[in-house]
């Protein structure tokens, strides 16, 4: 996690605008089936503490409960997916794509990966460092 300056973000309609101050976690990106449903493939998510994001615009952000364990964050005028959440957690993973360049971002990592989690359409990347399951095994 790196300290950059603060970076903006938002949906596809501009129903929700945010500011993240603060570090970035570099991207890892997501194979769970619940990703690949939310994004429509996999999803690409830094990470910031929760108290470091905040809101310009919120008028389209609506949070699904998508597990006993988290919520998703998404526009519910254009559909843009924007979010992740740990139930109780102080961070909040940001969907990459939402962020207005340049980042400065780099992908490094990617979780889920285990045939049991992962599509069966598409090949991993063995260039990134990978895990099965989440970053801890």
């Amino acid at each position: 996690m790196a300290n950059r300056k603060a970076l903006v973000g938002g949906c596809l309609c501009g129903a929700v605008r945010y500011k993240v101050r603060g570090p970035l976690r570099d991207v890892a990106n997501c194979h769970c089936g619940q990703c690949r449903k939310f994004h429509g493939h996999i999803g690409a998510y830094t990470n910031a503490k929760t108290k470091d994001l905040t809101f310009t615009a919120d008028s389209g952000l609506t949070w699904f409960t998508s597990s006993r364990i988290a919520r998703r964050g998404f526009c519910r005028v254009c559909g843009s997916s924007l979010f992740w959440q740990a139930l109780g957690g102080d961070t909040t993973s940001i969907a990459a794509g939402t962020l207005d360049g340049p980042t400065g971002l780099t992908t490094n990592r990617q979780i889920f990966t285990g045939k049991q989690h992962r599509g069966d359409y598409y090949a991993v990347d063995t260039h990134l460092q990978t895990f099965s399951g989440t970053m801890s095994g």
